[in-house]
């Protein structure tokens, strides 16, 4: 198999990944699969010769671990940003790589410090950097992958809000963000 259609046919896999991710409603369960999606955007990336967005996607793999244990935990999240930006600066191959470490640095600050519809809405600003990442490395598969995360995230936090006007709730006030 080529490195061409081996990297697209990661990106596939990392779509079915993302999809079922972002359509639970349950944190942990979105963190839980997001695990095994970036590890098939690592390979995708890497088999593209997109360093920076490879390195990084194999570093959300540890991201999502550490903010799964010490949510909120603001020593572990600046652990994590420095560590995106010395990939980053390892890997540098120009400057479309700004691009996947803008998404890199904003997933982190989402996982680590919000949940629920704060955090979603900034994972779907990443998942569209994320998109414009792949469509310069030439992936359409992950490219999809990530239009599907944002479709199916943006329907999740409808359903999360619905749900929380349903029970008289505020969804605001249901999630928990921080202040920095």
């Amino acid at each position: 198999m080529s490195p061409d259609l081996a990297g697209q046919t990661a990106g596939l896999v990392a779509l079915g990944l993302c999809v079922a991710a972002f359509s639970s409603k349950s944190d942990d369960k979105l963190l839980a699969i997001l695990v095994l999606g970036n590890v098939a955007f690592a390979i995708q990336f890497a088999l593209f010769g997109a360093w920076v967005a490879s390195a990084i996607s194999a570093l959300i793999i540890l991201r999502i671990l550490l903010a799964r244990r010490m949510p909120r935990h603001r020593g572990a999240m600046i652990a994590m940003l420095l560590a995106t930006l010395l990939v980053a600066t390892l890997a540098w191959q120009g400057p479309a790589d700004l691009v996947p470490l803008a998404a890199g640095l904003l997933g982190t600050f989402a996982m680590f410090m919000l949940r629920g519809i704060p955090m979603r809405l900034c994972l779907a600003v990443a998942a569209f950097l994320w998109m414009v990442t792949n469509a310069v490395s030439g992936s359409w598969g992950a490219l999809a992958a990530e239009g599907f995360v944002l479709v199916v995230n943006l329907v999740t936090i409808l359903r999360i809000a619905r749900d929380s006007r349903t029970k008289g709730e505020d969804a605001r006030l249901t999630c928990r963000t921080a202040r920095l």
